[in-house]
Parts: structure tokens; C-alpha cells; sequence
């Protein structure tokens, strides 16, 4: 994405177990211009060492452990929980704030009801069964670009992004 969005994205990891779902959560963050991600928990802790950040973005963004997620809310940002929660907004309904602070449950949980009480919005992703960790932190954050009115230089973007085994053009 491009550097010119100022707001501050936050990503926060319930607990998560599996380095897979991480390592594809800190790809998404850096392909859509999160700032930082958050975990609690410990089973991130041991299964680290296996994870799949494939594109170092881990030294750009950074993955930090904490204890508690509302303690380290800001308090002009949005706290917004991505779950399976009845009378929860559906994705495609939801406005994105300029700068957000998201929750997602772990993989084989939810998010704590205290802070799904604290939450200023409240978003399920409209599927049949759930989407695992990465794959609903990459279907909100392009949910969020996508809605969002940042003016997107195509040829130059795809440039950037593509790897150097494609230099595929449209005739």
C-alpha cells in the first residue's frame, strides 16, 4: 500500500497458537499497511520459531507480547473486535475508522466478553463456518483498503509488489 495513510492499524492476536496464522497475519499487515500487532497469551511464545513471516515484516512492524489489550488501546482509537458474535455487523455493512484498534478471537476460542463490552464496533465476517486467523486478518484489512479513499497508483504498485520472476503486462 502506500505511505501516504498516517493512521495508526492495529492488529491484536488472541492467544494465537498456530506460527502459520501469524506469519500470514504479519504478511497481511505489511501488504496493507498495518502498523503493529499485538498478541496475549503463550502458546505464540513456543511455537515461534516456526513461524512464516517469508517476507521479514516482522523487523518492519513488529510483534509484541502483552498482557492486556485494553491497556494498551490508545484512547482516540476504536476498538473493534472481529468475531462470531451475535448482534455483531456483518463486514460488508461495517465503516472503517481512519485508525483502528482490531481484536480477533484465537483459533479454537473467542475473545474475551470483557473486552467484546468495551468494543466501540463489533464485526463478523459473513461465511458458512469460520475463516481461520490469517485469513480473516487479510479479508478485514483489504476489506478496510478497499472501502477506504486512498488513491491507488496501479502499474506502479504492482511493480513494487511483484517479485522479480514477473513482468507480466496487459496488451
Amino acid at each position: 500500500m502506500t505511505s501516504a495513510n498516517t493512521n495508526k492499524v492495529t492488529i491484536c492476536l488472541t492467544n494465537p497458537k498456530s506460527p502459520t496464522n501469524v506469519g500470514a497475519v504479519l504478511r497481511a499487515a505489511g501488504c496493507f499497511g498495518a502498523n503493529e500487532i499485538l498478541y496475549t497469551g503463550n502458546r505464540y511464545d513456543r511455537a515461534k520459531k516456526f513461524t512464516t513471516d517469508t517476507q521479514n515484516v516482522n523487523d518492519e512492524i513488529g510483534l509484541s507480547h502483552v498482557e492486556d489489550f485494553l491497556a494498551e488501546k490508545p484512547s482516540n482509537v476504536p476498538l473493534i473486535c472481529v468475531d462470531l458474535v451475535e448482534g455483531a455487523t456483518s463486514l460488508p455493512e461495517f465503516q472503517h475508522p481512519e485508525s483502528a484498534f482490531y481484536v480477533f478471537g484465537p483459533e479454537d476460542g473467542s475473545i474475551n466478553q470483557k473486552i467484546i463490552d468495551k468494543a466501540d464496533h463489533v464485526v463478523f465476517m459473513p461465511t458458512n463456518g469460520s475463516l481461520n486467523l490469517g485469513a480473516s486478518v487479510n479479508v478485514v484489512l483489504y476489506d478496510r483498503v478497499a472501502k477506504s479513499n486512498v488513491k491507488i497508483e496501479n502499474d506502479k504498485l504492482i511493480r513494487e509488489s511483484r517479485d522479480g520472476n514477473n513482468r507480466l503486462k496487459v496488451k
